[in-house]
């Protein structure tokens, strides 16, 4: 099966104990004497015989394996018997029945092609005549089985000492065994299977002088004794045109007798070859000869006989045709078999349709669908990439052109070949099916051969006289007509090529066709959603399919995705290792693949495989355990300049199809034929340039470079020599191809892992001397192994891909190389995809490390309220941490060892790694931080804490004084109440005297002061305070009222033409201002400076406004002061670098009202807080009902323990109930971010919730603050979903938490309350012991100052202390109980704070065309660009074209594929096309903008919605080139919603 003919002397032995070959060679004792030598030289005892045969004859196997085979294996192997110039098996007895087959059907795949040598100069019809001198040589080229040629059977009559099949073998091929004889390798004296077996083979005629017959002749050799096979010598003999006897002297009467009587009177040729006879050949009478063997030289006797077989064959003969075998009575026909008959039935049906049709007309009538309409799609596809002029406009209508071409095609598809066809595929059982397509296969090839081969002849012709011209250097308009000449050859040739692969190419593009207009299949119609299965059953089986379109130059992408999906289907997701190949045309690449994995590619000269085609090879379960994949996926190419295109093709096409395998496969065979320099620079050119393209795509194929047809392989010095300057090559072309690619390479193995010892093997030449005659080269099958090992061993390494990614890398490829920048235009779905993947396992390991931060941030902020800890240390929260880190260490670890995509996520483990640790860091600083402000407000607080104790010593002390004056009035509560009011404003009077009050401020009036300060007038103040339009200053969309335009400026104005868009953000009027301003004279990238502006002074204002120690010193005027100041500043130095306008003093009131209203809001609430921690008169009216409330008690004569509970309760209610809601909010939180989908995936998930909450709302307001402002809406989204889920959607799980906290605080108080009592009874302590242990048993869950329960030390019953805490303890879980969720906003820790901290840690860059934002999860990803999986119209952010008020409507995935340009700054004077933007600046280099169809319906949607609002908001319109395609306001805003499921 491997084309090494020498297979056949393999010998074949019964089991041995020695696992040797080698023969047995006995041994005597030794002899002394000489006498005794010559006895020991001639003895023949048994024990020196070796008569036992020690292995089987080597053509009983090749019998037994093909009695063995079923019908399609028996077709294999004969087809390779032929391959390897053996005879093959026309006659066969069955071993058992001895009935005779004829096995026509095994032979039908072969095809012979020879050169007839004609000296009467005639010409047949339909034949290919080249004349040489004065002979005429006739090509042809046919399936052997219908071929008409004369045929010489051999056979013998009894026993003859002489080798029929050795003689045999001298006519045909003298240095090649074609048929087996008793003196070849591996024969023995007796055989089993042979004998009565008829082997035929065939003469094929090179049209050389010295070719031994000038025709095409068929040999046939009948094994054995005739005298007992009588059934096959009648055959024989009754078919043949020659026939030939060997026999020995025979006497009278002999029974050979009347054979040799019967022949001699025959009109038939007959040659008698006597054995035993020494005479030369004489003709004893026309047409029958004689001729003697004994003691002849066998070349003599070979001339000789060559010469009467001439000498016969030129008077009139009567042809062989196999076929006619099916015709002959008394024997079996293989092809009679019922399943074979329904095949060829079936097969013949579709076949009738085609006789007597031009073969080049078939296509156009029975396949139209792949015809002229499918390549004028492909044309306008490819369109798409390149347009002009109103892109989006031009857009829609070619997809509306596209839509039409798919109609035609849906109106031509139901063609009667393609129904019977499809119809055939459908209902034909598994093995009739596989008859049928074997048989379409041969009949096809049969109708196109005459065709082709006259064609193919013309072609050469024309194509010789083409480079004659060239090579003379001849300029004339005679070159051009031969030229236009050979491009019409071309054209026919591609019709007139017909196989399987046309018809399957036909069946995809009806399936394209339907499936794009969404056709549902009716009655009656072809169910054309069936296709994708069938033909994944037959790739399933081994057919190879066509990925690549040759003729169209094009890849069906729906058809190739539906087609692997149903592969997916059937065989599960399997993993399979890639096999590219590529090399010049009939460079033996299909030979190579066909040989070396048992493959079916196409590889007769003039059919060489168009496009690329794939091929599915299961890997056997022995071999699985040692690969990591299922399935080796061969992928065969086009030959790069190949014959068929060498009119029209291009280096490009070239560097299309070179790119798209070798990004395809998982390794490259690299194929070069000869040693022709200029063939070799070629492919390495193209091959090279396209890894280059790959490392750029940061893909890594491998490859090994095949030499074949190679002479003088074993030169190890020439094999050196040739290395040496095959790797010169490849550095020259690195460089060269570094250069076209713009990337840093100075050698090959800069490109990818190349090692030109190991990675280049040399093939001996295919054959072993001159065909057609010549047997494969057994050095060449011998390469194929070693080249199969070292492809084997190097996948070994590789666990391959999945098919679904696979799937993925053909579109990602394909819809990059439409593009004119590959590199750039490249998007690697399944990278992409893994990518997101970590970007959501990321977000869990942050947030495990954030929640568990956020617990020890809880303990020590309560550990720092109780006075228990004084100072932060940053190690003490490095070990705290340590047992989460390291989780998330291993967690990081286990994914990226153990993932299913690890190969390819080895790129950002470093990456990942490092920002773990960075979060870490951050949150361990960060913590700190705020911990150590707590530490500085509780320090600042301590003098009035000091106080804090007092005071409330001296209440209490009060309140019992109090109490003791008016126990007779317990009963009476008004009265109670009327005397502690009485005296409660005494108390704190007495006892805040010398303290000062803290004031609260006036923010508004600080502003105004400051404002005039700055020297603006107070009327103009007022003015924009009351009018409120600067609330809104960063999110209008016009600056224009705001400016006031320099007048007489001089612009240089560029003639923009509707052909070539430019976008323009240069300032373009020259009109003197009016009252109302054209809004095109104030360009976008104006506006865009003010907002950037606006958003800087914000974050500035803001960043000074943090830096200040409000909330523990308390509020300062300076503080506004240096806002306001900072904003002046930065007006100024702004209006300084602007020349072509004037900001307003309008426009610098409005930014210091908007800063100083933010900065004002933060102060406030600051100064509140500060005043809440350090103003002892706001402090002690907190306590007013705390003690009113201990005063009541005393007054009932309650003890002093039921006082103390009562105090400790109040303080526990207040603990408890922070410590629960700070809790809920944590696991809220970390619930949320698990569960709910907003929040649970990464950036692109949390972008694709908040569009989708955006059209739901339909909000204009909320629309231009996501695009002005993101961060700002993305955190108001979260606020608000977090929201809904709490309130609304999981109120019931939100309050269930809470409940199970509350329960949990409550248990925690309840054990602290019992061992604090247990260990004061214990070891006999007082009240203040009990207190110590109640507050270190509480831990740091919970806040509990002891220090204001220090007057009670008369308590000595303090189970009765346990039992009134515990009363209060069950009042406050009762009231826990009915806690409301609402409150949690008042709390220090709130989910949606934490999940703004957690989910907006991220990247906020955004696109300087659209404004999408970076859906990075990582805040600083380089050196990874930005990107985003779809872009919007840019116009949505307010771009227009130069001197216009048109808004654009592109998108920039349809910009970057254009020809059109744009301005890059607001100061430039050249334009950009947008093809290069990254060489706009800093801002553009970084964005990676892929010019694709990734754009979402939903922003077609938002712009028709909208389009007035935009309008306004803009003040410019949706007209002239900004004009909206009418089919964007088809959409509704549910296809818009269901569009983001593509995100």
């Amino acid at each position: 099966m491997m084309l090494d003919y020498r297979a056949r002397y393999i010998p074949v032995k019964e089991d041995s104990t020695e696992g040797s070959h080698s023969k047995h060679v006995p041994t005597f004792d030794d002899v002394d004497t000489e006498e005794s030598d010559i006895d020991a030289l001639f003895n023949t005892s048994p024990d020196t015989d070796q008569r036992k045969q020690t292995h089987v004859h080597p053509m009983d196997v090749q019998m037994a394996v093909f009695h063995c085979s079923d019908s399609f294996l028996r077709q294999n192997m004969i087809t390779k018997l032929s391959q390897c110039q053996y005879a093959l098996p026309l006659l066969v007895p069955d071993p058992l029945t001895m009935d005779i087959e004829c096995p026509l059907w095994t032979l039908r795949q072969i095809r012979k092609s020879w050169k007839l040598t004609d000296n009467s100069n005639v010409v047949k019809d339909n034949s290919n005549v080249v004349k040489d001198n004065s002979n005429v040589v006739t090509i042809k080229s046919m399936p052997i089985c219908k071929a008409e040629t004369p045929m010489v059977s051999f056979f013998r009559l009894g026993s003859v000492s002489l080798s029929k099949s050795q003689l045999m073998n001298t006519l045909i091929n003298d240095r090649h065994s074609t048929f087996f004889h008793r003196n070849c390798p591996g024969s023995t004296k007796s055989r089993y299977l042979m004998d009565g077996v008829a082997e035929i083979a065939w003469y094929c005629p090179a049209g050389k002088p010295n070719d031994a017959f000038t025709d095409c002749i068929a040999f046939c050799n009948l094994h054995g004794d005739a005298l007992s096979s009588e059934k096959q010598r009648d055959i024989l003999i009754e078919k043949a045109s020659v026939n030939v006897v060997l026999l020995p002297t025979l006497e009278k009467g002999h029974k050979s007798m009347t054979i040799i009587s019967a022949l001699l009177k025959s009109p038939k040729p007959l040659i008698c070859l006597i054995v035993d006879n020494e005479s030369v050949a004489v003709e004893m009478k026309p047409g029958k000869y004689k001729m003697g063997l004994k003691d002849r030289n066998q070349s003599d006797v070979c001339e000789e006989l060559k010469g009467i077989i001439r000498k016969l064959l030129s008077r009139p003969y009567l042809a062989f045709q196999l076929e006619t075998m099916a015709s002959v009575s008394g024997i079996r026909v293989d092809e009679d078999d019922k399943v074979c008959q329904t095949g060829k039935s079936a097969a013949s049906q579709i076949l009738n349709l085609l006789q007597e049709m031009d073969v080049s007309k078939i296509k156009d009538i029975f396949l139209p669908c792949q015809g002229q309409l499918w390549h004028e799609w492909c044309r306008k596809n490819k369109e798409l990439y390149c347009l002009k002029g109103q892109i989006e406009k031009e857009k829609c209508k070619k997809e509306e052109q596209l839509m039409e071409i798919r109609q035609k095609q849906c109106g031509t598809s139901s063609s009667e070949l393609m129904q019977l066809f499809s119809e055939n595929l459908q209902s034909l059982p598994s093995n009739e099916k596989m008859y049928f397509l074997k048989w379409i296969g041969i009949l096809l090839d049969d109708l196109s051969t005459d065709d082709l081969s006259v064609i193919l002849h013309k072609y050469d012709e024309k194509w010789s006289e083409v480079l004659a011209l060239k090579k003379k250097h001849d300029k004339s308009d005679q070159l051009k007509i031969k030229q236009t000449e050979l491009e019409e050859m071309s054209t026919k040739l591609q019709s007139a090529t017909f196989g399987f692969e046309h018809i399957f190419r036909e069946m995809g593009q009806i399936y394209e066709a339907h499936a794009s207009l969404m056709r549902e299949p009716k009655t009656g119609e072809m169910n054309w959603s069936k296709y994708p299965e069938l033909a994944a059953e037959l790739m399933i089986s081994g057919h190879p399919m066509e990925l690549m379109d040759g003729d169209a130059g094009h890849v069906p992408l729906t058809w190739i995705t539906s087609l692997l999906d149903e592969v997916i289907k059937k065989l599960g997701d399997q993993r399979v290792f890639v096999l590219s190949v590529l090399g010049i045309q009939s460079s033996g690449k299909s030979t190579m693949l066909n040989a070396m994995f048992g493959l079916q590619f196409a590889v007769s000269a003039g059919r060489c495989t168009k496009g690329a085609f794939m091929q599915l090879v299961k890997v056997s379960k022995e071999m699985q355990k040692d690969f990591k994949f299922d399935y080796v996926l061969v992928v065969d190419t086009e030959g790069l300049r190949a014959l068929e295109l060498a009119g029209s093709t291009t280096l490009h096409h070239d560097n299309e199809l070179a790119t798209f395998v070798i990004g395809l496969g998982n390794m490259t065979l690299i194929n070069i034929f000869g040693e022709n320099p200029a063939d070799m620079q070629d492919i390495l050119q193209i091959a090279v340039q396209a890894f280059m393209r790959m490392k750029m795509v940061k893909l890594s194929p491998s490859c090994v470079f095949v030499h074949q047809n190679v002479t003088d392989i074993a030169a190890a010095e020439k094999n050196m020599d040739g290395k040496r300057r095959l790797q010169e090559n490849l550095d020259k072309m690195a460089k060269l191809a570094a250069k076209e690619e713009v990337c840093d390479a100075e050698c090959f193995s800069d490109v990818i892992a190349f090692d030109v010892q190991k990675d280049v093997k040399y093939f001996a030449q295919l054959w072993e001397g001159s065909p057609p005659m010549a047997p494969p080269n057994p050095g060449y099958s011998e390469s194929i192994q070693e080249l199969k090992h070292i492809i084997l061993s190097k996948a070994s390494k590789s666990k391959g891909m999945a098919l679904s990614e696979f799937k993925s890398s053909i579109r990602d490829l394909w819809n990059a190389l439409l593009n004119e920048h590959f590199v750039f235009s490249f998007k690697n779905t399944h990278e992409i995809a893994v990518y997101r993947k970590l970007e959501a396992q990321y977000g869990k390991w942050t947030w495990d490390l954030r929640s568990a931060m956020l617990t020890i941030e809880n303990q020590l902020h309560n550990k720092i309220q109780n006075g228990k800890l004084h100072k932060i240390e940053h190690s003490y929260l490095v070990k705290e941490m340590r047992n989460s880190h390291e989780e998330v260490e291993k967690a990081v670890k286990t994914y990226f060892d153990d993932d299913e995509d690890k190969e390819m996520l080895v790129q950002w483990r470093g990456r990942f790694e490092s920002k773990i640790k960075e979060f870490h860091d951050e949150q361990v600083k960060g913590v700190k931080r705020k911990l150590e402000e707590v530490i500085q407000q509780k320090n600042a607080c301590k003098k009035l804490d000091d106080k804090k104790t007092e005071f409330e010593n001296k209440l209490l002390q009060k309140s019992k004084e109090l109490a003791h004056k008016l126990k007779d009035k317990a009963k009476d509560e008004k009265e109670l109440e009327k005397q502690f009011n009485s005296v409660w404003n005494v108390w704190v009077t007495e006892l805040t005297k010398g303290t000062p009050a803290i004031k609260d401020i006036d923010i508004q009036e600080d502003v105004f002061s400051i404002l005039e300060v700055l020297g603006n007038e107070w009327s103009l103040i007022n003015d924009r305070k009351s009018c409120g339009r600067y609330k809104n200053i960063s999110k209008i969309g016009d600056y224009l009222d705001y400016v006031t335009l320099t007048k007489h400026q001089k612009i240089k104005n560029k003639i923009i033409t509707t052909t070539n868009a430019v976008k323009e953000f240069v300032f373009g009027s020259t009109k003197q201002e009016t009252e109302h301003h054209d809004s095109s004279a104030f360009p976008y990238k104006e506006q865009q400076l003010i907002r950037s502006l606006i958003d800087s002074v914000e974050k500035q204002s803001i960043d000074i406004i943090k830096s200040k120690p409000v909330a523990t010193r308390g509020y300062s005027t300076g503080y506004l002061h240096e806002v306001a100041n900072n904003v002046k500043e930065k007006v100024n130095d702004f209006q300084s670098k602007s020349k072509t306008y004037t900001l307003k003093n309008e426009f610098t009131v409005d930014l210091l009202l908007y800063v100083c209203d933010i900065a004002g809001n933060r102060l406030v609430e600051s100064h509140n807080k500060f005043k809440r921690n350090n103003d002892v008169l706001t402090y002690l009216e907190s306590k007013k009902m705390q003690y009113y409330s201990i005063f009541g008690s005393l007054c009932k004569g309650n003890s002093s323990a039921a006082v103390l509970g009562e105090l400790v309760c109040s303080k526990l209610k207040v603990s408890t109930v922070r410590a629960v809601y700070h809790k809920t909010a944590i696991d809220l939180a970390g619930e949320m971010k698990c569960s709910f989908p907003p929040f649970s995936g990464n950036k692109v998930n949390l972008e694709k919730h908040l569009l989708q909450s955006l059209a739901e709302q339909e909000d204009f307001d909320s629309y231009i603050n996501y695009i002005r402002q993101p961060r700002k809406q993305v955190e108001s989204f979260i606020k608000e979903a977090v929201k809904k889920y709490i309130f609304t959607e999981h109120n019931d799980k939100a309050l269930g938490i809470l409940k199970k906290n509350a329960e949990d605080t409550g248990k925690q108080v309840s054990r602290a309350l019992y061992t604090a009592t247990e260990e004061v009874k214990t070891q006999g302590g007082d009240t203040d012991m009990w207190l110590e242990e109640f507050s270190s048993s509480l831990g740091d869950e919970l806040t509990f100052d002891t220090k204001c329960c220090q007057n009670f030390s008369d308590i000595n019953n303090f189970d009765f202390l346990k039992e009134e805490i515990e009363k209060g303890l069950a009042s406050i879980i009762e009231e826990m109980g009915s806690l409301s969720l609402r409150n949690m906003e008042e709390f220090r820790v709130r989910p949606d704070k934490i999940l703004i901290d957690q989910l907006c840690k991220c990247c906020w860059v955004q696109c300087p065309f659209c404004k999408a934002i970076c859906t990075n999860t990582l805040e600083g990803h380089g050196p990874d660009d930005h990107s985003v999986p779809f872009h919007r119209p840019d116009g949505i952010n307010g771009w227009h074209f130069k001197d216009t008020v048109e808004l654009s409507i592109d998108f920039c995935t349809t910009s970057v594929a254009s020809d059109g340009s744009f301005y890059p700054r607001h100061d430039s004077e050249e334009t950009i096309p947008f093809k290069m933007y990254r060489t706009g600046g800093p801002e553009y280099a970084n964005w990676r903008i892929t010019p694709d169809e990734s754009k979402l319906t939903y922003w077609k949607w938002f712009i028709c919605r909208f389009q007035k609002e935009l309008e306004d908001y803009h003040r410019k319109h949706f007209q002239g080139r900004g004009g909206i395609p009418g089919e964007w306001k088809l959409h509704t805003k549910e296809e818009a919603i269901k569009s983001l499921e593509n995100m």
